[in-house]
This record gives structure tokens, C-alpha cells and sequence, in this order.
């Protein structure tokens, strides 16, 4: 039916709507910002709009791209559908998160079973073997031994799409279904990584930070299992369509101990006072 737009709205969100930033002239939602301070009744009409002819509403959500210290500055916008509650209710819920931050102990909480969308890691154009795992033919076969010997009848004259072909593997869209959340932290708390049974005071990052990442700085979420994708690829996290019924799913997570140890070897130091502890004073350069 309609869009209405904060009044101030990020950097961030304005260098998602040009491909080349630096030479544009900057100009994207000035004209809307000005109209929304000086004719607020416009906004009003519009909102009214959605309240009475709408039955969906949806949020325009960004992310902070400032925060994480990437090379990236464009934000990623996605919607988010609100459920619960009669129309308006659902507008003013939408309207009241108007330049806000959302946090995200504000959505999921710990022991809860969540579903992470992602894209896997790509490994470009893999042959038969790789992608599917079929196996290799004896060692004189003609024409190379990583194939498929047939790849189907004379008749029908095509080829199934149950049969192994090579081709592109990895860089898919995938959802894994039902992950664990075992500790939601934030990024502020100095101890975000002690327990009740590990008193060490302690952040969550690893000692020479996390591989190809770097330092954890901002609230955190700490899953069961692997997450698709890269590190620094965007991830969408949501509450189970599918809720599972097992006794994991509802147990009440209690950590113990949390490693950071390196990361990039075989780090055996928890903290780096543990670490200039065991090594003790070292030869500076003079």
C-alpha cells in the first residue's frame, strides 16, 4: 500500500540506494526528511492509510556496518513482518522502533532453538566426485577415472536429474533448522565469557582474536554447531518455524567453561596474563 520512512535516516541505509557513492550528489531522502518535519500531517495521512486498509505490516530493519570495523559501509536492508495484535496496534509497535536500535536479547533469549539462513561457502565449478561423492572408476578407465561410467538409458533420450553431473558447489541458500542458542553476551561486559563454574575474569574473544575476523566488540550470539557461510557474510537468525520436540530442545543451558584460547595454533593460555604469567619477563628491542 504505502512506505513511510523514519525522519532521519542513516548514512548507512542512504548508500544502499546509490552504486556509486562517492561521486553522487548525497541527495537521497532529503526532500522526504524536510517534508517529514514541516508536514507531519502527510505522514499521519499515510499511516492512517496502512491502519485502514492494511492487514500485513512489515518493518524496514538495517544493520550497523560502522560497528563492525569492515571495509564496508553500505548497510543491508531486509523487512521483518510483525505479527500479534490488530492493525493499529501492529503501526504503532512498527512506528515506536522509529530510529532505534534493536538489540538482540530484545528478540531471542538463551536455550532457545533458532533457525540461521545463510549462504554457504562457494567452491566454484567441482567435478562429479567432489560435488556428489560418487566413486572413481578403475585405474585404466579412457578418458579420466573421476566420472560417471552411464549416465542413464538410450531410452528416455535425456538425462534424469537424479543422476550426478558436475557443476556449481557451495555459494547456496540454505536454512539450518533448530540451532541451540547457549549464551547471548554483551559487547561492553568484561566478563562475557566467565561462568558460574569458570570465575576467570574474561571477554569472549580469543587471545590474537578469532581467525580472518579479528576482536568481538558488540553483543554476541553463541549457537550449537556450524553457521553457513563465511566469516563477515550477513546471516539471518529467526525464531523456529519448525519446533522440535526432543528433550535438548527444552533443556536449560548451563555453560561451564568457554576456550579462548589462540585460535591460530595451539593456543594453551586462556588470557594474556595467564600467558605473561607462565612466559614471564621477555627481551624487548633496544
Amino acid at each position: 500500500m504505502t512506505t513511510v520512512w523514519a525522519s532521519h535516516l542513516s548514512e548507512e541505509v542512504k548508500r544502499r540506494y546509490y552504486r556509486k557513492w562517492f561521486s553522487s550528489k548525497k541527495k537521497a531522502f532529503s526532500s522526504y526528511a524536510k517534508k517529514a518535519i514541516e508536514n507531519k500531517g502527510d505522514i499521519e495521512a499515510e499511516l492512517g492509510k496502512i491502519r485502514k486498509y492494511c492487514s500485513v505490516v512489515r518493518v524496514l530493519a538495517h544493520t550497523q556496518m560502522k560497528k563492525l570495523g569492515l571495509t564496508q559501509r553500505k548497510a543491508y536492508i531486509m523487512e521483518i513482518q510483525i505479527n500479534g495484535g490488530n492493525v493499529g496496534q501492529k503501526v504503532e509497535f512498527a512506528t515506536s522502533l522509529f530510529e532505534k536500535q534493536v538489540p538482540i536479547d530484545a528478540v531471542f533469549q538463551e536455550s532457545e532453538m533458532i533457525d540461521i539462513i545463510g549462504v554457504t561457502k562457494g567452491h566454484g565449478f567441482e567435478g562429479v566426485t567432489t560435488r556428489w561423492g560418487t566413486k572413481r572408476l578403475p585405474r585404466k578407465t579412457h578418458k579420466g577415472l573421476r566420472k560417471v561410467a552411464c549416465i542413464g538409458a538410450w531410452h528416455p533420450a535425456r538425462v534424469s536429474w537424479a543422476v550426478p553431473r558436475a557443476g556449481q558447489r557451495g555459494f547456496h541458500h540454505r536454512t539450518d533448522i533448530n540451532k541451540k542458542v547457549y549464551r547471548i553476551g554483551k559487547g561492553e561486559d568484561k566478563k562475557n565469557a566467565t561462568t558460574e563454574f569458570d570465575l576467570t575474569e574474561k571477554q569472549i574473544t580469543p587471545l590474537g582474536g578469532f581467525p580472518h575476523y579479528g576482536t568481538v566488540g558488540n553483543d554476541f550470539i553463541m549457537v550449537k554447531g556450524t553457521v553457513a557461510g563465511l566469516r563477515k557474510r550477513p546471516i539471518t537468525l529467526r525464531k523456529s518455524l519448525h519446533a522440535p520436540t526432543t528433550r535438548f530442545a527444552h533443556e536449560q543451558i548451563k555453560l561451564k567453561w568457554i576456550d579462548t584460547s589462540s585460535k591460530h595454533g595451539h593456543g594453551k593460555f586462556q588470557t594474556k596474563e595467564e600467558k605473561g604469567k607462565f612466559l614471564g619477563t621477555l627481551k624487548t628491542k633496544q
